[in-house]
């Protein structure tokens, strides 16, 4: 175990956006994330990379009140056809599980906006840590990233773990009708670049 992190597994993976290898890290609290790799990663070049935490509503369910889905597979897109990485945290509802993501979509249904619901349940607007993400890019030897991110707290939070961001690279993405709100909440009050 390497910085509080165990590469339990590893296969290729194919995918509508190529082959991948597929990685799977366990960190110290018994969380596992994956990686999806296309091509050779280099130590010395940049790397496109998307940090990705978990969302089971957008990724899996094809949830419209979120971008999270989106951003995943246009990230994969880019990768698939650029070569680079996909890191998958386990951190879902931006960190404060799932139960209260539901509970915080009920907020929301009474009129709060994402940031308001999270407050109202005791959390911050973001509780996401990206410390697992930058010990996982150490371990497979990334230094340098080309970011697929809107979010400049992402890119702050890479950076404190000795990450160079020589590129962020921005996701342009449709809103639909029931995001609209979640999206101006991002953008107002959490600084997302979109």
């Amino acid at each position: 175990m390497a910085l509080g992190l165990a590469h339990k597994a590893e296969a290729t993976l194919p995918t509508i956006y190529g082959t991948f290898r597929i990685h799977v890290f366990e960190d110290a609290e018994k969380k596992e994330h994956t990686v999806l790799v296309r091509g050779k990663l280099s130590k010395n070049k940049p790397v496109l990379v998307r940090i990705h935490s978990q969302c089971l509503t957008g990724d899996t369910l094809a949830s419209t009140k979120c971008d999270c889905g989106l951003q995943l597979h246009a990230a994969l897109k880019m990768i698939g056809k650029q070569g680079g990485a996909l890191v998958y945290l386990q951190q879902e509802g931006r960190g404060i599980g799932l139960a209260n993501k539901i509970k915080a979509y009920a907020l929301q249904e009474k009129g709060m906006d994402t940031v308001e619901a999270n407050r109202k349940l005791g959390f911050k607007d973001d509780v996401r840590d990206y410390e697992t993400g930058a010990k996982i890019l150490h371990c497979l030897g990334v230094k340098k990233l080309r970011l697929i991110t809107n979010n400049p707290r992402k890119i702050e939070g890479l950076q404190r773990y000795n990450l160079e961001i020589v590129e962020r690279v921005r996701l342009v993405l449709p809103i639909y009708r029931q995001s609209r709100k979640y999206m101006e909440a991002k953008e107002q009050k959490l600084g997302h670049l979109l």
